[in-house]
């Protein structure tokens, strides 16, 4: 089989090779899938660099989520048949930039009829995370204002859309016209570019002075400096990431003063301690789907030979919506 290959730590479109490598096999409790389509994730471009938290031995084939469909079971595998299309994330280090991948049957799901192979692939990782971040870290109640931090990105487009089949009122914060208009078609109800505005005094007019309820915020640095100048009394900031590259150093007399809480999340722990909480999540997931309430907007659709030049370019904050590579 044919799979793009890391043989050396640095940026994407350096150090990745197309190549010929053995077939892959499913072990017990495994599944081989066929990739249908692969979404790109900020992790990608940090398993590349060797900056993710997950470092797999030279060589290796990145990639963390993907659809595929189904082509042998391993050993005690119950759930699934042959031909079945699912989503879910890659056993590193045979990630899903490949024309086949091997998925643990516990972190493998029924793909939603509704969504097509693009899409299904992109509802795991960003919106199990969304989901997570907003009913269970905290609860999002309808008429709160959620405040949304790279809100055209992989798990920020996914916490608008959630936050609005949640009755949220939607504010997500962009860099550039482009994105501003990606925002838009997610169905936030106000979009910022912070290129040219300073989202503070815009969300406290827009709340009529209360701020934001809720801060989803997967950039970190200034991001959630200036959250906390517009965050509400009995407020809950949700720290996601630090894509931004800086991580913050909280005020907590600040946090004591106004009444705001700083919940942290990190939805890959859940697999460790809370597996039946991932199980339902997507089920509700699927549900949404199916409503129609939820659905991932592709920015672009690429095929398998753009993956590098695409994963750079994510690595370089150019990207607009989820790229999704498909053979």
């Amino acid at each position: 089989m044919k799979a793009w290959r890391v043989n050396e730590l640095g940026e994407p479109r350096d150090v990745l090779r197309f190549e010929e490598v053995d077939d892959l096999t499913a072990d017990a409790g495994q599944l081989l899938v066929r990739t249908l389509a692969v979404p790109a994730n900020f992790p990608d471009v940090l398993l590349c660099r060797g900056e993710y938290q997950v470092k797999p031995s030279l060589p290796f084939t990145p990639g963390v989520e993907l659809c595929g469909e189904v082509v042998a079971l391993g050993e005690g595998v119950t759930r699934f048949a042959v031909g079945d299309r699912v989503v879910g994330t890659a056993n590193l280090p045979g990630g899903s930039f490949a024309e086949l991948a091997v998925m643990d049957e516990v972190n493998t799901f029924p793909a939603p009829a509704t969504l097509d192979d693009a899409e299904a692939s992109a509802l795991t990782i960003g919106y199990q995370t969304g989901w997570f971040a907003l009913h269970r870290r905290t609860q999002l109640l309808p008429g709160e204002t959620l405040l949304v931090h790279a809100a055209a990105g992989g798990v920020g487009s996914a916490a608008v859309q959630l936050g609005k089949a949640a009755g949220a009122r939607v504010i997500g914060v962009v860099g550039g016209p482009a994105k501003a208009e990606y925002c838009r078609a997610l169905g936030a109800d106000l979009v910022i570019d912070r290129h040219t505005e300073d989202f503070v005094p815009i969300v406290k007019e827009f709340t009529g002075g209360r701020g934001a309820d809720v801060v989803f915020d997967p950039v970190g640095g200034d991001a959630y400096a200036k959250s906390t100048k517009c965050i509400a009394f009995e407020g809950r900031i949700l720290v996601i990431g630090f894509a931004g590259g800086t991580i913050p150093t909280p005020g907590l007399n600040h946090a004591l003063i106004k009444n705001y809480s700083i919940i942290g999340l990190h939805w890959g722990l859940y697999k460790s301690y809370n597996q039946q909480a991932i199980d339902d999540c997507h089920v509700e997931l699927t549900r949404l789907a199916d409503a129609g309430s939820i659905k991932p907007l592709i920015g672009e659709r690429l095929s398998l030979a753009d993956v590098p030049e695409g994963l750079g370019r994510l690595g370089d904050g150019t990207t607009v919506g989820r790229l999704v590579f498909t053979p």
